[in-house]
């Protein structure tokens, strides 16, 4: 394919990743972010083994695990505190890499934005796409300060509330919220602690080490619908839903005390089961298959994406073509973490009937050791 020129909307995980991978391949990229400050909060994030693995094509291996925290098995515990389920994951980059990490956000932005500046993208703050004229050679976008430019194709990377799919797609599902919320929150890292660690029950929670002396906590909680959280008095009300938890959780909330360190989001979920692009303009990530962090591999899938995304523009003739390959190779691995991700929290409220998590969590870690 000649596509040469590709404008890339949302600067996130997704977002980047999708630069890297098409700058390896030669393509001009640009990406605009709405955020001014391209600010990341300040909390951890889970990566799993097929995550370390896409890291490896993606040239950043050892610039990512630099910043990170590599472990090799997971542990599950009941809502008691007893541990019921231990499992080694697979070193899928290599036997001298870890199969999983834990890093910070901000690290992990950090080194895909170096690396997309090293293939050569731009990257344009505070802008958004007004509008997409799109005659089947091209696509002039008009961006909100006014000025215009013509790309070979656009990838709408711009999450959950994806403007991008409500422009062109305006008759898609809307994000769903599920019940839930999630709180983050980030603690010094014990000696002992050298994996993740999961509690399942009502009231779901996990600890992550991050290395460089840090850990963090992620909590559910089940909250109305309109919930808003205001900074002042976050961390009382994140302390209050750590209460009735596992005592390794209940343990930790004496040192939640600082409110502007509190990460709290309500949890959405959409699934696109129709196209993922209309004409030159294709979606991933978020913005078509959001997930709730239940089996952490929500990130996962949006790096996933951009990897195949570019494989596809490459080899196909067209970008019809590429396009539909691209979502056939993703759907059913996007569509199986984003419903079974979702089951997990039905089951927590007691939407559904009971869900075996460690032994989905063993089903996932079988699917994702797949090649993508």
């Amino acid at each position: 394919m000649h596509t040469k020129s590709v404008l890339v909307i949302g600067g996130g995980i997704g977002g980047l990743t999708a630069a890297i991978a098409l700058g390896h391949k030669d393509y001009r990229v640009e990406i605009i972010e709405k955020d001014p400050d391209w600010t990341v909060y300040g909390v951890g994030i889970i990566q799993q083994f097929n995550v370390v693995r896409a890291m490896g094509t993606l040239g950043l291996l050892d610039a990512y695990m630099a910043e990170a925290y590599g472990f090799d098995r997971t542990e599950m515990y009941n809502p008691g505190g007893q541990k019921i389920a231990e499992f080694p994951t697979p070193r899928l980059a290599g036997p001298e890499y870890p199969s999983n990490a834990g890093i910070r956000r901000t690290d992990l932005q950090r080194v895909l934005a170096t690396k997309a500046n090293e293939l050569g993208a731009t990257v344009r703050l505070g802008v958004t796409a007004k509008r997409f004229d799109d005659d089947g050679e091209g696509v002039e976008v008009t961006f909100s300060d006014g000025k215009s430019a013509r790309y070979d194709i656009v990838v709408g990377a711009d999450g959950v509330h994806s403007r991008t799919r409500a422009q062109i797609m305006p008759e898609a599902p809307k994000p769903r919220y599920t019940g839930q919320w999630v709180w983050r929150y980030n603690f010094p890292q014990p000696d002992d602690m050298t994996g993740i660690r999961i509690f399942v029950g009502q009231r779901g929670a996990g600890l992550v080490p991050l290395g460089k002396g840090q850990m963090y906590m992620f909590l559910l909680s089940e909250e109305p619908e309109g919930f808003r959280l205001a900074l002042e008095g976050s961390a009382a009300a994140m302390r209050e839903r750590m209460a009735g938890n596992a005592p390794q959780i209940v343990a930790l909330a004496d040192q939640v005390t600082d409110d502007a360190s509190v990460v709290g989001r309500p949890l959405e979920t959409i699934f696109l089961d129709g196209p993922w692009h209309k004409g030159r303009v294709v979606l991933l990530g978020d913005a078509v298959h959001a997930s709730t962090p239940h089996l952490a591999q929500g990130a996962g899938m949006a790096i996933e994406d951009g990897l195949v995304l570019a494989e596809e523009l490459a080899a196909a003739a067209d970008p019809e073509a590429a396009f539909a390959a691209f979502r056939a190779r993703r759907f059913d691995r996007t569509r199986f973490v984003a419903m079974n991700s979702v089951r997990i929290g039905e089951s927590q409220m007691g939407k559904i009937e009971h869900v075996d998590v460690p032994a989905l969590n063993r089903e996932t870690i079988a699917l994702m050791a797949q090649p993508i």
